[in-house]
């Protein structure tokens, strides 16, 4: 069943928003002040629920393994579509705010608020899923764990906006698994008696040399690099423990857990060659590559356009993201909107600029009207959202 689409719904939002703009530009800054890592943007989360409390929104903060974690639902008791909005607003260890994660938060709650305001006319209901830790790190990538739980399952849609050096729209992203290697040896003199020790940092070379063979025979999707965060304390110690953290990365989940599987295989015969004993952990959520629903993306990409975007038809993956898991269970949309020259490179000094910038604060009024028009005419066109459910499972 379809609503008539009159402008006096589109005017309730864009007024809604008018009024805001305001308040939720100095949000973003807040927030761009204030970086919180992972699992610990207790300010960037408060100031959200803040908002949508404020609006009428019923929030639940007790959302199991993150404590700066919410969801955030408003309803008028009439049935209808449940649109989802996802909120990030994790900033980058040293770098701060260089992936625009204040823009993101904040627009998807300043569209929700928008929604929320027409669902007296249309039913339906707004649910904003405030999620931690999309940079990833320890427990990291808390999309991973709503869909653990079915928290988001209940969603008929769901959606954000990132900003970029360009407008364009969702993209493929790799699958991901972040995995801690640990070795442990046996300490001994280097110089005395070295017979007597057993060496985890050669374990941890034994290792990198084997994912360095690996590449060589692995499908041009796949991406493996990693770093050594404890490789022994002085060169004449024999190491009796060493840690690499690798990012296995895949086109597809199936490929990355075979990839993590061979790459688990590489360390235990690392292991078995040095004497040590060898530990593989899963420091975080495994990342899901990014469903692309194409009929969904179009909304979006006719309402971002019309607000003044020139929107690009060429997408690259951007590496990988949280929104995948959520894209693997429901319709996603994770497009891109631009807040600086299109050489703007994500996780850098210039980024992290003009996610405060009168561009940056422009995207986000924009991206957040664009999502709001994009959420409406799903609470309005049940037709367009049954087309748009049935090319997602054909996918």
């Amino acid at each position: 069943m379809s609503i008539e689409l009159d402008q006096s719904l589109e005017g309730i939002l864009l007024e809604n928003l008018k009024k805001q703009q305001q308040k939720y530009i100095e949000t973003s800054h807040l927030i761009h002040a204030n970086p919180e890592v992972g699992n610990e943007e207790y300010y960037a989360s408060q100031q959200l629920i803040s908002l949508l409390e404020a609006a009428g929104f019923d929030v639940d903060r007790e959302i199991p393994e993150h404590p700066t974690a919410f969801k955030a639902r408003k309803s008028c008791g009439k049935p209808g579509a449940k649109i989802g909005y996802l909120a990030e607003y994790d900033a980058l260890p040293g770098i701060g705010h260089a992936c625009g994660h204040n823009i993101i938060g904040t627009a998807s709650v300043a569209a929700a608020i928008a929604l929320s305001e027409v669902l007296p006319q249309t039913g339906g209901e707004v649910i904003v899923l405030g999620t931690p830790a999309e940079e990833g790190g320890p427990n990291g990538s808390a999309k991973g764990t709503f869909v653990r739980h079915g928290l988001v399952q209940e969603l008929d849609a769901c959606m954000m906006v990132h900003p970029l050096g360009r407008t364009t729209g969702s993209a493929p992203t790799l699958a991901v698994d972040p995995v801690d290697f640990e070795f442990v040896g046996k300490t001994a003199h280097a110089a005395s008696n070295p017979e007597d020790g057993v060496n985890a940092l050669d374990a941890v070379i034994q290792l990198y040399n084997g994912l360095n063979a690996l590449r060589q025979h692995v499908t041009d999707d796949v991406r493996i690099h990693g770093v050594i965060l404890d490789g022994g304390d002085a060169p004449n110690i024999v190491p009796d423990y060493a840690r690499a953290r690798f990012y296995l990365r895949a086109a597809t989940r199936e490929t990355c857990d075979e990839l993590t599987k061979k790459a688990e295989k590489i360390a235990k015969g690392a292991a078995e060659m040095t004497g040590a004993a060898y530990k593989m952990t899963r420091i975080q959520n495994g990342v899901d590559n990014f469903k692309v629903t194409p009929l969904f993306d179009r909304v979006f990409q006719q309402k971002i356009t019309a607000l003044g975007h020139h929107f690009y038809e060429d997408r690259k993956g951007l590496g990988s993201t949280d929104a995948g898991n959520i894209s693997q269970v429901i319709p996603t949309i994770h497009p891109y909107i631009k807040i600086g020259p299109e050489s703007l490179v994500a996780h850098t000094d210039e980024f992290r600029e003009a996610a405060k910038s009168k561009q940056g604060d422009d995207a986000l009024i924009k991206g957040a009207t664009a999502l709001a028009q994009t959420g409406l005419e799903l609470l309005t066109d049940g037709h367009l959202l049954k087309n748009i459910r049935e090319e997602y499972e054909r996918l």
